[in-house]
């Protein structure tokens, strides 16, 4: 984005990877509507960096983020608050390269619904989850509430809706809301571990159509223009080519294919 990032956002890139930190750790990262209007910015300028292949979203200490900073809510028309909030979590979700979420502590709220626009949920034992709109009165956006549901199914989905009960780790891990749940002190080294293993031994190319084609048949449907514009850019990339060189040679492949931020 244009312009220094708002107090409570921090963005790292190395070694082809993006780390978005929500970083307000003395109120456990709740989301102002200033960091909500620059999420989407900065995801819309990670996608078309061709050094970036994956984003991480963490928070700084102890916690992953304790939702929306209800604080501020009364100085932001609610429209405009909404419409903030929804195009930061629409940014995240159509994020074109694979997305993780590492998650500890308070992930509630606005913090679940960024852990669940990303791609893959890495947390730990101390992480606890809430969908809590009904502590508060007001309707949490479809297009989450859609995300929500093809993770966890209707049925748990309304649960955390009806109750805005809290959750732990190994309960989220069962109900499908987070893949893969390690002790404290494992957590970042796992969460490395999968990044690297994602950017630098496999295609970029098949990630990034794998993700457009998973997210179109969970929001019901498949339109064949999706297959065959992949198999034309399938048909005419080297990495094709390399990928079968590779394997026939037993080495490790060298992907050279980005996506087109034009396309």
């Amino acid at each position: 984005m244009t312009g220094p990032l708002p107090d409570g956002l921090r963005v790292d890139v190395a070694d082809g990877m993006a780390t978005l930190w929500l970083d307000r750790p003395e109120k456990r990262n709740a989301v102002t509507y200033a960091m909500w209007r620059a999420i989407a910015a900065v995801c819309d300028d990670l996608a078309g960096d061709a050094a970036v292949r994956l984003l991480l979203v963490r928070g700084t200490g102890d916690h992953f983020c304790a939702g929306a900073d209800i604080g501020g809510l009364a100085e932001v028309d609610p429209a405009d608050y909404r419409a903030a909030n929804v195009a930061a979590d629409e940014a995240l979700a159509s994020f074109p390269k694979p997305t993780i979420a590492v998650i500890r502590g308070a992930c509630v709220g606005g913090g679940t619904e960024l852990a669940v626009a990303c791609d893959l949920r890495l947390a730990d034992t101390t992480a606890r989850f809430g969908v809590t709109p009904a502590r508060l009165g007001i309707v949490y956006p479809a297009s989450a509430t859609a995300r929500l549901v093809g993770l966890v199914g209707p049925s748990a989905a309304k649960h955390l809706l009806f109750t805005a009960e809290l959750i732990d780790a190994a309960r989220a891990e069962r109900i499908g809301l987070v893949d893969e749940v390690h002790a404290p002190d494992a957590l970042a080294d796992r969460a490395g571990e999968l990044a690297t293993l994602i950017t630098t031994r496999r295609s970029l190319l098949t990630q990034v159509a794998s993700k457009e084609i998973v997210d179109a048949a969970t929001r019901g449907g498949l339109d064949p223009e999706i297959d065959g514009r992949w198999q034309q850019i399938v048909a005419s990339s080297p990495d094709t080519v390399e990928g079968l060189v590779a394997f026939a040679e037993r080495r490790d492949p060298r992907f050279t294919w980005t996506p087109d931020p034009e396309a």
